[in-house]
Order: C-alpha cells, then sequence, then structure tokens
C-alpha cells in the first residue's frame, strides 16, 4: 500500500499526514481510495485522527508489562530517556476518596504532586498523586523530577512494595488532552493506585496515559 509506505519509511513518528487532494495529485487515485486506505491505517494502528487538527503518523507505543515500577525506573528499563515537568506540588486538602485511600480523616491535609510525565521528550501520562504527610513529610523539599518511589525508599525509608490500581479507558478531560496533546475526549488509559508500604498506604494516584503511545502486556495463566 503506497500510504503505508508513506508513513513507514517516510515520515516520522508525529508526522501530519498530506491531504487528501496532495495524496490524489501525488498517486493519481480517488478520494474514494484515499480515504479508504487511511481508514484502514487508522484502524490498523498508524495513523491518528485529532479533531480539527487533522491525521497524524502514530508514535509506537511504549510497551509496559504489568508490574509495580514508578514511571522514571519503567521507561529506563525499556531504555527511553524519562523526563517530568512539575505541575503542581503542594500541601492541601485532600479530596475524600483519597482521604479514604490513606487512612485520612475528612478534610485532612495530604501532599499533592501532579507531573506531566515524558518519554524520549514526547509526552506519555499526565500523573495527579497525594502523599499521605505522615510518611512522606519533606518530599516537597527534594528534587521532584525524578523518581518519587525511588525517593520514599532512599529519603524517607518507606519502600513501595504493593499496590492495587484500577485500568479503565475513557477520554481525556480538557486539562489532560491539552497536556498530552490529544485533545478533550481522545481515548486514554486512566489508572487509579493505592500503593503501600507494608501495611501503610503511602500514595493514591489517578494516571491517564496516551493509549497511542503506551500499552500494557500481561501473562494470564490457570
Amino acid at each position: 500500500m503506497i500510504i503505508l509506505k508513506l508513513v513507514k519509511e517516510e515520515l516520522e513518528p508525529g508526522a501530519r499526514l498530506p491531504s487528501e487532494r496532495t495524496l490524489m495529485d501525488s498517486y493519481g487515485v480517488s478520494r474514494i481510495t484515499v480515504r479508504a486506505a487511511i481508514g484502514r491505517l487508522v484502524n490498523d494502528g498508524h495513523l491518528v485522527r485529532v479533531p480539527a487538527k487533522g491525521t497524524f503518523v502514530a508514535d509506537s507505543p511504549v510497551q509496559s508489562t504489568l508490574h509495580l515500577a514508578s514511571f522514571t525506573q519503567e521507561m529506563e528499563a525499556m531504555g527511553h530517556v524519562p523526563s517530568t515537568v512539575v505541575l503542581v506540588a503542594e500541601t492541601a486538602d485532600a479530596p475524600d476518596a483519597t482521604a479514604e485511600a490513606l487512612g485520612l480523616g475528612q478534610g485532612a491535609e495530604a501532599i499533592h504532586l501532579r507531573r506531566l510525565r515524558l518519554a524520549d521528550g514526547r509526552p506519555v501520562s499526565v500523573d495527579d498523586a497525594w502523599y499521605n504527610p505522615a510518611y512522606a513529610g519533606g518530599l516537597l523539599e527534594i528534587d521532584l523530577t525524578g523518581s518519587v518511589y525511588k525517593a520514599l525508599a532512599a529519603q524517607f525509608g518507606h519502600q513501595i512494595d504493593r499496590a492495587r490500581q484500577s485500568v479503565r479507558s475513557e477520554g481525556a478531560p480538557a486539562d489532560v488532552g491539552a497536556l498530552l496533546g490529544t485533545g478533550t475526549g481522545a481515548p486514554v488509559l486512566a489508572f487509579d493506585r493505592v500503593s503501600y508500604s507494608g501495611n501503610v498506604a503511602i500514595e493514591h494516584s489517578r494516571s491517564w496515559y496516551r493509549s497511542d503511545r503506551y500499552s500494557l502486556t500481561m501473562e494470564v495463566r490457570l
């Protein structure tokens, strides 16, 4: 397929696909043929349509196995270069669901950290996390662009050794869509995780991952 060859060999991930008219004129085919070919490539994951912006070459997704690791550790293990933009770092009243997850009273304060996570300079996820201040009281005083899990173990003596999480597909909220570059309502993988050190709940986080740049694999046994 001519357009597939263009996508695979000539265009970089994230590049915008030429217009239908340009493709028609370049390859001498009809609009129906071009649209059908683009539709197949979108369905196969080679292209991504962004409302009001156009059609773009999809990234090769980060392939993650389902295991307990920080974003930084996970990306480094797969050969990617992780980086982080800290969006919020504060002490604030914990939402009710977070207070319950961390064993805090309603209205109690917790440490709030919201970060944009990137792999090889491209946005992958938005992480919104809350930490139990009794076990991470000095968290806001350290470098928050690296692995918080590593810092919790090395500087606060609380190794994250297990977590309970759920994953579902949902439409990106407006703020998340803007940060990830997907636009509002684009499909993202939404994670809700409570992380523990022993029997103590240390972290409650929600994360939104670009579904075209991140995928999960797992082994299921009888």
